[in-house]
């Protein structure tokens, strides 16, 4: 058969996690209260933040745009999965996929340049306290954020420019819960050699280089730490990091088991299983997480519940 050209193609079908029809209410059941419990606790994060002056900081103001981004990343993916469950119309037209892809490339990238700011926002405030105010002023930090949305926009956009480029001949079907890059690619008919360079620049120039400048922060951090004289003052200064190498931890770990296992197994399964604990698990952990250990969100969260219920 001769490949068909992208005007006569019109859709792709998201096969999930499982076809098995026993197994579809368990699985809705499981992903709403995933997406809820994120939406939620992310959305508490950004009002505890935006609601205490303690907490109007360069760290916080990364952690609430974190927290945005994380309620985007599921906005996603997981609605349109809980509509085909629901309605066992596991179909997606051709464009809704583009968008899904552009989108979810986007906020995958801002989560990864989010976490290399507050990395950077760490380092100054530990190994250069004097100059903090002046390195991480307003502006600074605005700027930061500005540069990783455009730079997630260009390379997304770049991405989905190259796909719309590519023919589908006869298998639309694509062996996961949302229209991921390296998913679709596999089912084009076309040469994807230049897709697939791109995707590897990408990562590495985005993952890896903003992996490498994480991990060279926390080098310089933990060796100021270690001159510190009192036991007191540096677990009062590895505390202020614990949450974020926690989520940093979390991200580039699941990150990279998505990556091993598509490269490894040829297990459908369990591509998909690791691809949504890391764009669906991460985000509904990463509150639970600066909750727990940080004491100056669980305090905020206590004031902002507090006149919560006083409103009542």
């Amino acid at each position: 058969m001769a490949p068909r050209n992208q005007t006569q193609f019109t859709e792709f079908i998201l096969l999930g996690f499982s076809e098995k029809q026993n197994q579809q209410g368990p699985l809705f059941g499981l992903f709403l209260s995933i997406y809820l419990v994120t939406v939620i606790g992310n959305l508490f994060i950004m009002l505890a933040i935006g609601s205490d002056s303690h907490l109007h900081t360069p760290m916080y103001f990364f952690l609430s745009n974190l927290s945005f981004v994380d309620i985007c990343v599921v906005t996603t993916t997981v609605p349109k999965m809980l509509v085909s469950i629901l309605t066992q119309n596991k179909t997606i037209p051709y464009a809704d996929c583009l968008a899904q892809m552009y989108f979810f490339l986007v906020f995958a990238g801002l989560d990864n340049f989010l976490l290399t700011a507050m990395a950077y926002d760490r380092f100054v405030a530990i190994c250069k306290p004097l100059r903090y105010g002046a390195i991480m002023s307003p502006e600074v930090c605005s700027l930061l954020v500005l540069l990783s949305w455009i730079i997630s926009f260009l390379n997304s956009l770049l991405h989905c420019l190259m796909v719309t480029r590519l023919s589908f001949c006869t298998d639309y079907e694509i062996h996961h819960f949302f229209c991921d890059l390296p998913q679709v690619l596999k089912l084009s008919c076309s040469n994807t050699f230049i897709n697939n360079i791109l995707v590897y620049i990408a990562s590495i120039l985005l993952g890896f280089l903003s992996l490498t400048g994480i991990l060279f922060s926390y080098v310089q951090i933990f060796s100021s730490i270690l001159k510190v004289p009192s036991t007191g003052g540096k677990y009062k200064a590895f505390s202020t990091c614990g949450s974020h190498l926690s989520v940093v931890s979390l991200f580039y770990g699941t990150g990279i088991g998505v990556y091993l296992s598509s490269s490894i197994t040829h297990s459908s399964w369990r591509s998909t299983v690791a691809s949504a604990m890391y764009a669906v698990i991460t985000p509904m952990l990463n509150p639970f997480i600066y909750t727990l250990r940080n004491k100056d969100i669980r305090d905020a969260l206590r004031r902002l519940i507090s006149r919560i219920a006083s409103s009542q």
